[in-house]
C-alpha cells in the first residue's frame, strides 16, 4: 500500500456511535450505500448536461448488488463518477464531510433537473454495522484517473492504494461479521432493498455469484444486441398425416420449424426508476393508481378514490393518498404512509409530517425538501415540517369538499366508508374541521343524507335543535318503528368514532342536541287526554312493586305510562347523559362503575298501560303466573335494547319453554321443572349480574 493512516474524526468513538446510535435498523447499510450510488450517478448526468462530460454510447447507469452467501461477502457498485485519490482522502477519510453538500455548492446554478439525495461520507460507514472489513475499489470519471484501492477493518486505520479498476465508478465490498451474514442471502438481500430501494432513480440489480450463471429461451424475433447467445436450438417443423377427397393420404406441414436461444438470463430491475407520483396527475389513468396501490400496499381491494399531490412552491412535495375500503369488523384501522425523500424511503407513518387522523389512509409522499438529520432517520425544523403537514391536512380537506359540492352522488356512495376518517379528523384538527364543517352528512332511517341543517328542520316542530340517532338498526328497531309511526326521524350513527364527534358537534353548535332514540319515551308517544293522576299514581306503584318482587331487584327503575302503541308492552330506556357515561366508562376499562356515581339516571324500564299484559299484572298480583309475566317482559324489553347477560339468557330460554308448554297444554312434571329452572337464583345475584354488566 501506497498510503496508512489514521481516519480523521471528531469523536474516539465514532462506530459505536454509528452501530448503536446513528442508525437504529442494520439494514439501513443497503439505503445508504445504494443512495451514494444513486448519487454518484446523478452527479455525473450533471455533469454530461452541462458539456463536462462525455457519455460514451454503451454505458447504461445501474447499480449493481451481488451477494455470495459461501463467501459472506456483499458488492454494491455503481458506474458513476468514481473518486480519485484526493477524493477519497477528502469524503472517507474525514468522516461526516459531505461530498453532496461541495458538488451542489458548486453547481447550484447550473442544472437542477435532479436531486442528489445526500450525505456521501458519513452514509458509506453505516457499512461498518454489519462488516469486519470494508475495501472501495473506485476509479474517477477524469481523464487519466488512476484508480484506487481503500480497505479497513472498522477501527480507525485504513490502508489506500493504488487499484486495479477499469471503469469509472465505484465498487465497495463487505465482508460481513457472523452476526450479520444474513445479508449475504439472495431473499433477504432483496427484501432489504425492495424495501428501501424500490423507488430509486437508478436501476437496481441483484444477482447471487453463489448460485452460477441463469438461462432463460427466447423466441428468434426476440433476440437483442445485448443478450449472450448460450445454445441455438431448432426446433423442427409439426406435420400431420391428412386424407384427401379421392381417398389418399399425404403429409402436411402443421406449423413451421422454429429457431430459438437459450440466453443468459436477462437482468431485471428491482426498483421502479419512475414512480407514478412523479407524473403529471392528467398523464395517470385510473388502472394505474389501482396497480400502484396493489403493488405498494399489497391489498387486492380497491381503494375508494386517491389524491395526487403535485406541489413545488413554497416547497417540493409529491405523492398519493389513498381512502381505502375498510371492512371494520376485521381490518385495523391504521394505514401506512411511507415517507420519501428523492425517492429513498425514510419511514412509514412519520407523525410530523402526517397529519394523525391521516394515519388512517394509505400512501406514499415525496419530499425532497425534507429536513432530514445525517443519518435520514429523523427530522428536524419542526415549523418547516408543520407546513407541509397543513398542506397535506388542506389537499385532503380541498379533495373532499370538492367532491361533494361537484360529485354529490359519488361522495354519498362513498360516505359510509369514508366519514371515519372525515370524523376523527374533525376531532384532531380544527382547520380541518373549519373546512368541513358544511360537509358532513348523515344518513337517515330511509337511506337519505342529509347535512345537519338539514336534520334539524326534520323534527323541528317536535323537537327544535334535536337529532335523534340511532346505532343498531337491528337492537333498536322497536323504537324506529314507533318513530316512524309518529312521522319523526334519525340519523345512523354506527361507528366508534360517533359518540367523540357528536360532543363535539354539541360543543360547536349552541343549542344542539344528539339524542338517542332510546334515551327517552317522549310525549309524542304518550296518549293525550285527561287521566286520573291518583289512579295512575297506584298503578305506577304497583307495576313497580311486582315487577322488583319478580325481579328480584329493589333498586329497579319503573315508569307506567300509556303508550299510543298499544302494541308495545315494555321497553327499556336509558338517558342520553348515563349511556354516553356509560360508553366512556367502557371505552376506558371501567366495568362495573355506578354511572350514577358521575351523575348518569341509569336505565328504566317503561311499561305501557294500554297493554293486555301489563293489565294482567296489575289485577293479579298475586297470582300462580304473574312473576313469570313480569320476568318475560323484562327480558323482552332488555333484548329489544340490547343482549342479556348468559345468567338471565339462560332463564329466558328456559322460561320460553315452559310457557310455550303450558300454552301447548302439556301442564306436565317437565313443564312445571321448567318453569321452576326460569326463575331468578337470587335478587341479590341478578342484580349484581346486571350492574356488572353495564
Amino acid at each position: 500500500m501506497a498510503k496508512t493512516g489514521s481516519l480523521t474524526i471528531n469523536s474516539e468513538n465514532i462506530f459505536p456511535i454509528i452501530k448503536k446510535w446513528l442508525y437504529s435498523d442494520h439494514d439501513i447499510f443497503y439505503r445508504e450505500l445504494i443512495s451514494n450510488g444513486c448519487d454518484a450517478i446523478t452527479k455525473l448526468k450533471k455533469l454530461e448536461l452541462m458539456g463536462e462530460f462525455e457519455k460514451p454510447e454503451d454505458l447504461e447507469y445501474k447499480i449493481q448488488i451481488i451477494v455470495n452467501p459461501n463467501d459472506k461477502t456483499i458488492i454494491v457498485e455503481d458506474n458513476g463518477l468514481g473518486m480519485t485519490e484526493a477524493e477519497v482522502d477528502e469524503y472517507i477519510n474525514q468522516i461526516a464531510f459531505s461530498g453532496a453538500q461541495a458538488f451542489m455548492e458548486k453547481y447550484k446554478d447550473k442544472a437542477n433537473e435532479d436531486q442528489i439525495i445526500g450525505h456521501f461520507g458519513l452514509g458509506f460507514y453505516s457499512a461498518f454495522m454489519v462488516a469486519d472489513k470494508v475495501t472501495i475499489d473506485t476509479l474517477s470519471y477524469q481523464k487519466d484517473a488512476v484508480p484506487v484501492h481503500w480497505e479497513s477493518d472498522g477501527g480507525t486505520s485504513y490502508e489506500m492504494g493504488e487499484g486495479d479498476k477499469k471503469e469509472s465508478g465505484t465498487k465497495i465490498t463487505l465482508y460481513l461479521n457472523e452476526d450479520s451474514t444474513e445479508f449475504s442471502n439472495e431473499y433477504r438481500a432483496r427484501e432489504v432493498i425492495e424495501k428501501y430501494c424500490s423507488f430509486m432513480p437508478v436501476p437496481i440489480y441483484l444477482t447471487n455469484s453463489a448460485e452460477g450463471p441463469q438461462y432463460e429461451t427466447i423466441e428468434k424475433d426476440e433476440l437483442t444486441d445485448k443478450d449472450t447467445i448460450v445454445e441455438t436450438i431448432v426446433e423442427e417443423a409439426k406435420t400431420e398425416e391428412k386424407e384427401k377427397e379421392d381417398g389418399t393420404k399425404e403429409v402436411v406441414e402443421v406449423s413451421p420449424a422454429k429457431e430459438k436461444y437459450k440466453i443468459l438470463k436477462r437482468p431485471v430491475a428491482l426498483n421502479d426508476v419512475h414512480p407514478l407520483w412523479n407524473k403529471h396527475p392528467n398523464e395517470c389513468t385510473d388502472e394505474e393508481y389501482k396497480a400502484f396501490y396493489r403493488k405498494v400496499f399489497m391489498d387486492y381491494k380497491e381503494p375508494l378514490f386517491w389524491i395526487h399531490l403535485n406541489m413545488d412552491y413554497p416547497f417540493n412535495l409529491k405523492g398519493i393518498l389513498y381512502f381505502p375500503k375498510i371492512n371494520m369488523e376485521y381490518d385495523s384501522l391504521e394505514g401506512v404512509i411511507k415517507l420519501y425523500n428523492n425517492q429513498v424511503f425514510i419511514a412509514d407513518n412519520i407523525k410530523e409530517v402526517i397529519p394523525e387522523f391521516l394515519m388512517l389512509l394509505k400512501g406514499v409522499i415525496d419530499c425532497p425538501d425534507l429536513p432530514l438529520n445525517v443519518s435520514r432517520s429523523a427530522l428536524q425544523n419542526d415549523g418547516f415540517v408543520k407546513k407541509i403537514s397543513d398542506y397535506i391536512t388542506k389537499k385532503v380537506a380541498d379533495k373532499l369538499s370538492g367532491m361533494c359540492k361537484t360529485d354529490r352522488e359519488t361522495y354519498e356512495k362513498y360516505w359510509d366508508d369514508i366519514n371515519p376518517f372525515i370524523k376523527f379528523g374533525c376531532i384532531k384538527d380544527e382547520k380541518f374541521q373549519e373546512k368541513m364543517k358544511d360537509y358532513i352528512i348523515f344518513k337517515n332511517l330511509e337511506g337519505k343524507y342529509l347535512t345537519l341543517p338539514e336534520c334539524i328542520d326534520e323534527n323541528k316542530e317536535k323537537h327544535p335543535n334535536t337529532v335523534f340517532y340511532v346505532t343498531d338498526e337491528k337492537e333498536q328497531s322497536q323504537y324506529i318503528n314507533m318513530f316512524k309511526k309518529e312521522g319523526m326521524d334519525a340519523v345512523i350513527l354506527s361507528h366508534n368514532i360517533d359518540t367523540p364527534f357528536i360532543s363535539q358537534m354539541e360543543q360547536k353548535n349552541e343549542n344542539l342536541k344528539f339524542v338517542r332514540i332510546d334515551a327517552d319515551v317522549t310525549d309524542l308517544f304518550k296518549e293525550t287526554g285527561e287521566e286520573d293522576e291518583e289512579k295512575a299514581k297506584e298503578e305506577a306503584e304497583a307495576l313497580t312493586a311486582a315487577f322488583r318482587k319478580a325481579l328480584g331487584n329493589d333498586k329497579l327503575e319503573v315508569k307506567a305510562e300509556k303508550l299510543k302503541d298499544a302494541s308495545v308492552a315494555a321497553m327499556i330506556t336509558v338517558s342520553e347523559e348515563s349511556r354516553r357515561m356509560q360508553d366512556m366508562m367502557k371505552m376506558y376499562n371501567m366495568y362495573g362503575m355506578d354511572p350514577s356515581m358521575f351523575g348518569g339516571a341509569g336505565e328504566s324500564l317503561v311499561l305501557n298501560r294500554n297493554h293486555p299484559l301489563v293489565q294482567y299484572v296489575l289485577n293479579h298480583k298475586d297470582g300462580q303466573n304473574t312473576d313469570t309475566i313480569c320476568q318475560q317482559l323484562y327480558d323482552l324489553a332488555k333484548l329489544s335494547h340490547g343482549s342479556l347477560t348468559p345468567e338471565r339468557m339462560t332463564g329466558f330460554i328456559a322460561r320460553s319453554n315452559a310457557i310455550m308448554l303450558i300454552m301447548a297444554g302439556e301442564k306436565t312434571a317437565a313443564a312445571l321443572e321448567a318453569k321452576e329452572e326460569a326463575q331468578p337464583e337470587t335478587g341479590a345475584a341478578e342484580a349484581a349480574s346486571e350492574d356488572k354488566a353495564e
